[in-house]
């Protein structure tokens, strides 16, 4: 039986001068990446990232595309890239883009940010609020060895920049992630709640 697959996505400047959040499906693969900073080189690595992202054939391939895509041109990126399988996603991701997965109930977190906060967090202490917009890995930095990487079964997939899920709390998340038009109902609800960063939803569904 022919699968087919819906995807969603919306996206805001917020109070930012740049919308440096970038999306690309190149259906199995997905790409959100969300440029660090607030200028046009920001936006262009973002761009070229996510682009390059989902030209190749999983996602560890896809985020080292990106990498490679930067090359010479100014500004970075955090990235995350999902492959859909015939049963569920593959993902892998630097930096602090998020993938989550909504099996219809359950609402799950599939990445773990990057980030000096988790870095501290994960060996008992607690950060500094500042701390959590400071990554520790990046497109132009990431080596085979540093990429998170994961694997889900068949469900709804849900990218976001730190836009969203920095404002909305994972409960808030899961209200919205199983409805429709779910990708502009949160970067909506992120604003709402006093988002000022872009904010930007990717949301992949399944139709059989």
């Amino acid at each position: 039986m022919l699968m087919q697959r819906t995807v969603d996505t919306a996206s805001s400047l917020g109070l930012r001068q740049c919308n440096a959040d970038a999306v690309a499906s190149g259906d199995p693969v997905f790409a959100l990446a969300d440029g660090i900073g607030d200028n046009p080189a920001a936006a262009h690595a973002a761009r070229l990232a996510a682009d390059a992202a989902v030209l190749a054939g999983d996602p560890v391939a896809g985020v080292l595309a990106a990498s490679a895509a930067l090359g010479s041109a100014a500004g970075d990126a955090v990235l995350v890239v999902a492959a859909a399988r015939h049963d569920g996603y593959d993902v892998a991701w630097v930096g602090d883009a998020r993938a989550y997965h909504w099996d219809g109930d359950t609402l799950s977190l599939l990445t773990r940010d990057q980030t000096v906060a988790e870095y501290f967090r994960s060996r008992g202490a607690v950060p500094a609020p500042r701390m959590e917009h400071v990554v520790t890995n990046t497109v132009r930095h990431c080596t085979p060895d540093n990429i998170g990487r994961a694997s889900v079964g068949s469900g709804t997939l849900v990218l976001t920049s730190d836009g969203v899920h920095g404002v909305l709390s994972h409960a808030e998340i899961a209200a919205i992630a199983g409805g429709g038009d779910a990708a502009a109902r949160l970067v909506r609800a992120a604003l709402h709640a006093g988002g000022t960063d872009n904010a930007t939803a990717l949301v992949v569904g399944r139709n059989q």
